[in-house]
């Protein structure tokens, strides 16, 4: 249909001769013999504009010209611009269908590459793995149409004819399935191949171990995912769990047996997950197979010779914890010979900076207590001083020959009515002068609830400045920082007196023992194992100090930055001289050469042990083994039983292990086969207290067979290997009389647990003779007893400040390790929980009256467990409300018997009348008196 003005139009308007036509999207004008051909993208491009008789077209062209036709009747009009929203409204449907066809082919394309995945597992019966998934979901196509507009389109009438017809319903249903929450399908897919694989594989699961597995031991087994984690309690059987996936890999075709690798810390745990593999492979009738187990170490090694063409050698005392600690204190040793200065500043640390000073205000754990309850700490020269940081300044003193008076009255009468006669904190008879040591942080405030502290150090200022006497002052955040005894130094400097460091210099007897060398290389050698496997240089955490808060103990960090730098040194020369490298330094080179592609890893299967020992190194390793695409890590441990800090774990690797593999699946074994259920819920209690660790509920399988916890108390520690024997005597007669049943040869299994070596001595050296033909008497320390079990565990050193142990977790260890386990004695606890976990039967808890273990607190205030005699009777008793350790108990002097606190002479407390007694002191490391 053509338009053209009329002859009276044209002639009024003015016009040239024109008419135009529509063809398709486009629109053809003449206008006075010029021809053109638009494309009419919308309704602004082309524009009927109705005048009183004639309507004008007006036309945008697309080379920016500007066309306009006038004379056209407006009926005529009208009928153009209804013949041009036709037009637009057909293209528009057009578009919006073709649309459409687009979305939908590209999401029936990728919903079937989803449904193709997800058919594959559930034929193949295995996992659809992480990787596989991210694969599918990176080539999700990005749609053409923003999600919130799919579902208009999809409905929209204009453009389908029907929207009940079953093509468009399998539209809408692709619709649906688009907007799904993909992976919660996978694992949902994922969950529903495992219980079909349950049933399927129910004759090969029963029949890989010698015992049918558990569903949850069946479950990890059938996990194929390419990073799993098992967090497997104690008892669980991880073992087991292992050695069935190795075998299930096999006999499914997912991994052949030449690239699978089972990993363990030591040759005796590689040799018995070989062996429990090889008799697991007979049993289902597969002699032949054989699956490699190793060490760390072997595999290390044999990664770098592969690589490189050279082997390297480790020494056996950079492995060995016992050799390398004597190593350490060969070269710690050579460097005291060689010089003064390092002497002197590794003296310096253990006299002066031994311990760690506990935030500013907060509680401090105090030597002792004196008659009126208040807590004091000993120095090394013997005075009882009030506070942890006074402590510091006097030992600081006492190590470079200073001569002080701690608290002397000052030499003018300050007492009135209302104060008593003042006391500064420190005098120096050689100097006149007088120091006092204020409570104040970086902006000179002291702890909020010191009342009336600023006013006392006002008071303090203005008598010194009224009496003309000299007054250094000094501050917790001065000595916290390092200024303040460099200061104090100055000081006693222009005052003629000559600081003469002396690590000779005799310790009193009745003065403070300070951290003893056997401690401070202990100590220096996990630093130097953390530092390695983190690989940190020296610069690195020097670094660390500087970032590290204000408020923190820094100058103990810089200190001991300050040894470990030459010392570390000699370690690295050490290894030099014999032309080799480090555990550590082994396990990160290996790992390099994995991550930078010079060496192909020839493993599918990676199956790591205890992984909650791992440290940062090892867990490196691991994961550089499986960094190809198609590999698997399966990863097992308990971090309830991470307990190897000293020797470079870091349980961090398995409390985040997603962080740290980048993605996984965490499962749990939550069944036990070892201890009794009661013991179980008090382990657990106590472990779970630290939010750190991963939260598990165990539940055993186990007959109690007696109570599951018995606590002891003696008078002595001498009279301990008595109460052991006693012990051990009751038991032997039970099982002679058949009161409590024996053990599977005969016998009941007894381990004798100790936090040191030295409660060795509690076992009678005649337990053959006297108990031989009921049980078998074995001793290990806590930390050898890990991955061993026993009908019945005795803990023969539950006593304060035995165990747990104060110092095995040392601030200073935070400048070579990422922030993480903060929980107060954290180590301890798991180390307790592991000794607890031991038990088939009973756990027997030997403690001292008045030198409770804060651990056996901890149960008997819970009601886990009631104090007894060895006798079984009950022990009554009255704790201290002062030392809050002691008990009190009854003496007799020379003004007759009285009652005072076991803890004497630590703490000087006695009962007072009923409402009298003695409030317990905060122990804060100042008086908040003014004076």
């Amino acid at each position: 249909m053509d338009w053209r003005p009329s002859g009276w139009g044209r002639l009024l308007t003015r016009s040239p001769h024109w008419w135009l036509r529509l063809d398709g999207d486009h629109i053809e004008v003449s206008i006075a013999g010029q021809r053109h051909r638009e494309y009419v993208e919308d309704a602004h491009r082309v524009q009927v504009i109705p005048g009183l008789l004639w309507s004008r077209v007006e036309i945008d062209g697309e080379a920016g010209n500007w066309l306009s036709a006038d004379g056209l009747p407006n009926a005529r009009g009208a009928e153009l611009a209804s013949a041009l929203d036709v037009l637009l409204d057909d293209r528009r449907r057009r578009e919006r269908k073709a649309l459409f066809d687009t979305v939908l082919a590209q999401m029936l394309a990728w919903l079937g590459a989803a449904r193709t995945l997800i058919d594959a597992g559930d034929r193949g019966r295995r996992w659809i793995t992480h990787e596989e998934q991210t694969a599918l979901l990176d080539d999700r196509p990005a749609l053409p149409v923003a999600a919130s507009d799919l579902e208009p389109l999809f409905l929209d009438a204009e453009i389908h004819h029907d929207l009940q017809s079953p093509a468009h319903q399998r539209a809408l249903s692709a619709l649906h399935d688009w907007a799904l929450d993909w992976p919660e399908v996978f694992a949902q897919a994922n969950e529903g191949m495992t219980r079909r694989e349950l049933v399927l594989a129910k004759a090969f699961l029963d029949k890989v171990e010698s015992q049918p597995l558990t569903e949850e031991q069946a479950r990890a087994v059938i996990c194929f995912d390419n990073r799993v984690q098992v967090v497997a309690s104690a008892g669980s059987g991880k073992t087991s769990t292992m050695v069935a996936k190795a075998a299930y890999a096999i006999d499914r075709g997912f991994v052949a047996p030449e690239r699978i690798v089972m990993l363990a810390f030591n040759k005796d745990a590689a040799n018995e997950l070989q062996e429990r593999a090889q008799r697991s492979f007979e049993r289902l009738g597969m002699d032949d197979t054989v699956v490699e187990a190793r060490t760390f170490h072997a595999l290390g090694l044999a990664i770098i010779a592969k690589a490189t063409g050279r082997k390297p050698d480790i020494p056996d005392w950079a492995v060995d914890a016992t050799q390398g600690f004597h190593k350490l204190s060969e070269l710690v040793d050579d460097l005291k010979d060689r010089s003064i200065h390092f002497r002197t500043q590794w003296d310096m640390f253990r006299l002066v900076f031994g311990r760690d000073l506990p935030p500013l205000g907060e509680d401090m754990l105090a030597d002792g207590y004196d008659r009126e309850g208040r807590p004091y700490i000993r120095t090394l020269q013997g005075e009882r001083v009030k506070s942890m940081e006074e402590c510091v300044i006097a030992d600081w003193l006492f190590y470079n020959g200073v001569t002080y008076q701690y608290e002397r009255q000052y030499e003018f009468d300050t007492a009135s009515d209302t104060h008593r006669q003042y006391r500064p904190d420190f005098y120096y008879p050689d100097a006149t002068l007088y120091h006092e040591h204020f409570a104040l942080d970086a902006n000179g405030q002291p702890p909020r609830h010191f009342a009336g502290y600023m006013e006392g150090l006002v008071w303090k200022r203005e008598e010194h400045a009224r009496r003309g006497t000299a007054l250094a002052e000094t501050t917790s955040f001065g000595l916290r920082s390092g200024h303040a005894l460099d200061y104090l130094a100055d000081r006693l400097g222009a005052s003629s007196v000559t600081l003469d460091p002396n690590p000779d210099r005799d310790l009193p007897d009745d003065g403070a023992k300070p951290m003893p060398d056997s401690d401070l290389i202990g100590l220096m050698r996990t630093f130097i194992a953390h530092a390695k496997s983190n690989c940190l240089s020296l610069d690195d955490m020097a670094e660390r100090l500087r970032q590290m808060p204000e408020d923190h103990f820094k100058e103990r960090h810089r200190r001991f930055l300050e040894i470990a730098t030459p010392v570390m040194q000699a370690w690295d020369n050490a290894l030099a001289d014999e032309r080799s490298i480090d555990f550590e330094d082994m396990l990160n080179m290996a790992a390099g050469l994995l991550e930078q592609d010079r060496y192909a890893s020839p493993y599918d299967l990676v199956m790591a042990d205890e992984f909650q020992d791992a440290s940062r190194a090892r867990a490196r390793l691991c994961r550089a083994l499986v960094k190809p695409p198609g590999k698997f890590l399966f990863a097992v441990g308990d971090d309830w039983q991470s307990i190897n800090r000293f020797a470079g774990a870091d349980v961090s690797v398995m409390t985040g292990f997603r962080a740290w593999m980048g993605q996984g699946q965490v499962l749990k074994l939550e069944q036990t086969f070892r201890c009794p259920q009661a013991l179980c819920d008090i382990s657990s209690r106590f472990i779970g207290k630290n939010p750190a660790q991963i939260a598990k509920v165990v539940r055993s399988v186990t007959p109690a067979q007696g109570p599951a916890l018995l606590a002891f108390q003696l008078g002595k520690r001498d009279e301990v290997p008595d109460g052991v024997r006693q012990y051990l005597a009751a038991l032997h007669q039970q099982l002679l009389s058949g009161e409590i049943p024996r053990g599977r040869n005969g016998r009941v299994s007894v381990f004798v647990l100790g936090r040191y070596r030295a409660d060795r001595s509690v076992v009678p050296a005649d337990w053959k003779t006297a108990f031989g033909s009921t049980m078998d008497v074995e001793f290990l320390t806590a930390h050898r007893s890990k991955g061993r079990e026993a009908d019945y565990v005795i803990l023969p050193g539950m006593v304060n400040r035995g165990f747990p142990s104060l110092r095995s977790d040392d601030p200073v260890l935070s400048l070579a390790m990422p922030t993480g386990d903060t929980y107060p004695l954290s180590e301890e606890r798991r180390l307790f929980y592991v000794a607890l976990t031991r038990a088939r039967r009973t756990v027997a808890l030997f403690t001292l009256l008045g030198k409770n273990s804060p651990f056996l607190d901890e149960l008997v205030k819970e009601g886990a467990v009631k104090v007894t005699g060895v006798s079984g009777v009950p022990v009554t008793e009255e704790r201290c409300p002062v030392c809050k350790v002691g008990v009190f108990v009854d003496r007799t002097g020379p003004h007759g018997p009285f009652r005072s606190c076991s803890s004497y002479p630590a703490c000087h407390n006695k009962p007072k009348p009923t409402g009298q007694w003695p409030k317990a002191r905060q122990n804060t490391p100042f008086a908040a008196a003014p004076r």
